[in-house]
C-alpha cells in the first residue's frame, strides 16, 4: 500500500515537493493546505490533489497522513512539525527546520514522545556523487582532509525581501546563512566531519533588512582541517561551490541549486602516485542528480525499511548548531566552540541572541 502524504503550505517550493511525489510510485498525495484558501485550491487543481484545506489541523484529522511535508515560512515550522508528529505522521520539513536549538530540542522531544521522525530537506546530500565522495572519504581513499572552501554566492533583489515573511529575525529567523547557505554548509560538515570552533562575521551590505545578506566564517574541524565559508545574496554571478583539498586529491563541485555528476571534478598532481586513481575515483555507481526527487526517495526508502531517515535527529541538528555558533561569533566577536551553546545561553533560544539587528 502506498504511503499517504500531504503538503502544508503551497508557496513556490511546494511545487518541487509535488513533483517529487509524482516521481515516486510509492506515495499518494492525498491533500494540501494553505492559509490562503484560494491558493490551496489552485495548487490542488494544478497537481491533481483530491482535497485541499486552509487549516493543518483539519487536514490532519481528515486525511490521517503517513507523512506531512512542511513548505510554510520558517516561523511556522516548529508548531506545525510538532502538531504533525502528534497526529501520528512522520515529517519532511523544508529548511530551515526551525530558528533555534531550543526548538530543535523541542522537536526531538516530540519525536521521542510520538515515535515518529522529522527529516530536514537538505537535498545536496542526495545526489549520487555527493554520496560517492562521502564513501571515498570514509574509506580513507583521499587521505586526510586539509582545507575546505564552502561558497554559496547567490543574488536576491529588493523585491525578494518585500515578501512579508522575509528579512526580519522574527519571521525568517535568520538571513543568508540560515536561509541560503545552510544547504552547502550541511554538505560541507557531512563530508569534512565534526567541527571544533568557528569565528565569523555576518553583515547587511546591500538590502534594507534586519538579517544578514553576507556572512563569512573560518572553521576548524576536530580532525585538524580548516574551512572557509562564504554566504551571499549580493553576488550577481551566482554559483554554489565546494572545494575540498585532501592529502591525495582535490574534489570540487560547482553548480547552483542542484548538481549532476558532471558538475564534480577530481584532480591531483600529474606526477603524484595517485594520479592514475583519479579516473576511478570520479566514477560512482549511479548518476542520480541532487534535488528534491532524490532526497524524497531517500526518505521513503528509510520509512519503508522502518529506519530513521538519515537527515533526521542529530544529523538534522548538526547544521543548525553550527549556524547558531556562527551567528553568536558574528554578533559577539567571540570564537565559539561546538557544544558551548547550552540552554543558559541566549543564543540557544534565538539565532541573534535576541540582540536585534546586525
Amino acid at each position: 500500500m502506498a504511503l499517504k502524504t500531504v503538503i502544508c503550505g503551497t508557496g513556490g517550493i511546494a511545487a518541487a515537493h509535488a513533483q517529487a511525489v509524482r516521481a515516486s510510485e510509492r506515495v499518494e498525495l492525498a491533500g494540501c493546505c494553505d492559509v490562503d484558501a484560494a491558493r490551496a485550491a489552485a495548487f490542488a487543481q494544478q497537481h491533481g490533489i483530491p482535497a485541499h484545506y486552509n487549516d493543518l489541523a483539519a487536514m490532519l484529522k481528515a486525511v490521517q497522513p503517513d507523512l506531512v511535508q512542511i513548505c510554510t515560512p520558517p516561523s511556522a515550522h516548529t508548531t506545525q512539525v510538532i502538531a504533525s508528529l502528534e497526529a501520528g505522521a512522520h515529517v519532511w520539513c523544508e529548511k530551515p527546520l526551525c530558528g533555534s536549538l531550543a526548538d530543535v530540542d523541542r522537536i526531538a522531544q516530540a519525536e521521542a514522545r510520538t515515535g515518529k521522525t522529522v527529516t530536514t530537506v537538505f537535498q545536496w546530500r542526495s545526489g549520487a556523487m555527493g554520496k560517492h565522495v562521502k564513501r571515498l572519504i570514509d574509506e580513507g581513499a583521499l587521505g586526510r582532509p586539509l582545507i575546505g572552501l564552502c561558497q554559496t554566492l547567490w543574488y536576491r533583489d529588493a523585491a525578494y525581501y518585500e515578501v512579508d515573511w522575509r528579512g526580519r529575525w522574527d519571521n525568517e529567523l535568520g538571513g543568508v546563512t540560515l536561509g541560503h547557505g545552510i544547504h552547502l554548509i550541511d554538505l560541507f560538515l557531512w563530508l569534512y566531519g565534526d567541527w571544533r570552533e568557528v569565528s565569523a562575521h555576518a553583515v547587511t551590505l546591500d538590502h534594507a533588512i534586519q538579517v544578514d545578506d553576507v556572512s563569512m566564517a573560518l572553521v576548524q574541524f576536530e580532525n585538524g582541517a580548516l574551512g572557509s565559508i562564504v554566504n551571499s545574496v549580493v553576488s550577481p554571478h551566482q554559483e554554489t561551490r565546494l572545494r575540498l583539498d585532501f592529502q591525495r586529491a582535490t574534489v570540487e563541485v560547482a553548480a547552483l541549486y542542484h548538481y549532476e555528476n558532471a558538475d564534480w571534478r577530481f584532480s591531483t598532481f600529474d606526477k603524484s602516485p595517485f594520479a592514475d586513481l583519479v579516473s576511478a575515483w570520479s566514477q560512482p555507481n549511479a548518476v542520480t542528480p541532487s534535488g528534491h526527487n532524490a532526497a524524497f526517495a531517500d526518505v521513503i526508502d528509510s520509512l519503508e525499511r522502518g529506519e530513521r531517515p538519515a537527515l533526521s535527529g542529530l544529523e538534522s541538528r548538526r547544521a543548525l548548531e553550527f549556524i547558531t555558533a556562527l551567528y553568536k561569533s558574528a554578533l559577539t566577536g567571540q570564537i565559539v566552540r561546538r557544544g558551548s551553546v547550552t540552554p543558559d545561553d541566549p543564543f540557544y533560544h534565538a539565532l541573534n541572541g535576541t540582540a536585534g539587528q546586525l
